[in-house]
């Protein structure tokens, strides 16, 4: 558009010339006039339609063609995600980021050559600026660690739900980390913080710590207003993830509805009211 404005001026300034003395005043005066409305209705244009986020390359690694096709086929139904390129070893997926640059690289652990923990420590090192989410079959909580420990910045395992796996990428595209649903509690409270049998207090009601901290946590915000949908934003999971602990929160305190819920969760401190 700038180019354009600028070919015009030179365009128009030089149509001045053949225009007698007496009439070029006006001429610039009109001139001027257009170019300033053409500007002003440019910036308007500009605040209506902002300009939408940049796009976030993606690379696929996983020794697996078919595992990469359903990756890559769920990743690029997000418009703000492009898949860039996709590799089979670890040598090649070192290679593919060099190469290609890619902004994150969701990648498997078990891939020959170099393990995933080995590519992960290497990238962190040579392309810091690229982020790296684990895709894995295993379901461990020191792994998770492993991983993390490694500058991985999310952890989903493959059992889990396309959500939570989309959820992933773009907790990363947005400097924020993901855990997958299995053990994202595990790894937040060190091991399980909560009592599975404890029995009924004095009030007759089960107490609050029988909940996660993640749990906790989700109920607060819910109890607070939010919907599903800004609870899984705000914290980095799914929104399915957020109906879960929200079931699971009900069935751990024997509850029937949403508000017994909120007062519950005023009696104990959890929200104030």
């Amino acid at each position: 558009m700038r180019l354009y404005l600028q070919q015009a001026l030179r365009s128009r300034f030089s149509a001045l010339q053949d225009v007698s003395p007496a009439r070029r005043p006006l001429e610039r005066k009109v001139l001027r006039h257009r170019v300033a409305s053409r500007s002003r209705s440019r910036d308007a244009n500009l605040k209506m339609f902002p300009d939408t986020p940049p796009i976030s390359r993606v690379l696929i690694s996983d020794d697996h063609a078919v595992v990469r096709r359903g990756v890559r086929a769920l990743v690029e139904t997000d418009p703000s995600l492009v898949v860039v390129g996709e590799a089979a070893t670890g040598t090649e997926t070192i290679d593919q980021v060099q190469k290609l640059r890619p902004d994150i690289v969701v990648l498997d652990i078990s891939l020959p050559e170099k393990n995933g923990l080995d590519v992960t420590r290497l990238l962190r090192r040579e392309a810091p600026e690229t982020k790296i989410v684990i895709l894995t079959m295993h379901f461990a909580e020191e792994v998770a660690r492993e991983c993390l420990r490694a500058g991985a910045r999310a952890y989903v395992v493959k059992s889990d739900s396309n959500d939570d796996v989309l959820a992933a990428v773009r907790a990363v595209r947005d400097e924020r980390a993901f855990f997958t649903p299995q053990i994202k509690d595990l790894y937040y409270t060190g091991y399980m913080d909560c009592v599975p049998n404890a029995p009924a207090g004095a009030d007759g009601e089960i107490p609050i710590d029988r909940l996660t901290t993640r749990e906790r946590e989700v109920v607060k915000l819910l109890c607070e207003g939010m919907s599903n949908k800004e609870v899984a934003y705000s914290v980095g999971i799914s929104t399915r993830t957020v109906e879960s602990h929200r079931n699971n929160v009900m069935r751990k305190l024997n509850l029937d509805a949403f508000s017994q819920l909120i007062r519950h969760a005023i009696r104990h401190g959890v929200v104030t009211a």
